[in-house]
């Protein structure tokens, strides 16, 4: 049973942190996008390179703090994950902006929303999991 109330509560914190890691990466992505100050693809890789932190601290301490990861293992494992993530995110999110009429902002919280699920297991099952 404490192994499922650790899931609950990893699961807990991966939503919460990963839903501050998104909203600091849309917000980002989203003021920058729309006054004009890059394009939509520089636009979500800044706000990707801003939430990046976020999602690394707030996950190592409180998402997977139990799976006692050392650092030295975890932040590289933790970087392919969240690059591999965000490369998925940049594919989907243009793809939708070449193929829709959906808006930049649209587009991309559509798309956080569907790379949150995979990057999530990757990071339990791989990512933070100890040797």
């Amino acid at each position: 049973m404490a192994d499922a109330q650790s899931l609950k509560r990893s699961a807990y914190w991966f939503i919460a942190v990963g839903a501050s890691a998104a909203l600091v990466h849309y917000i980002v992505a989203v003021v920058i996008e729309h006054f004009s100050l890059a394009t939509p693809a520089l636009a979500n890789i800044i706000g990707f390179c801003s939430a990046f932190p976020v999602s690394y601290f707030g996950h190592r301490s409180l998402s997977f703090a139990q799976q006692d990861t050392i650092h030295q293992q975890a932040l590289p494992r933790f970087l392919i994950v969240a690059i591999t993530g965000f490369c998925a995110n940049q594919t989907l999110l243009l793809f939708c902006l070449q193929y829709t009429k959906l808006p930049f902002w649209l587009a991309l919280g559509l798309v956080m929303v569907i790379i949150a699920v995979s990057t999530y297991m990757l990071s339990r099952y791989w990512a933070f999991k100890a040797k």
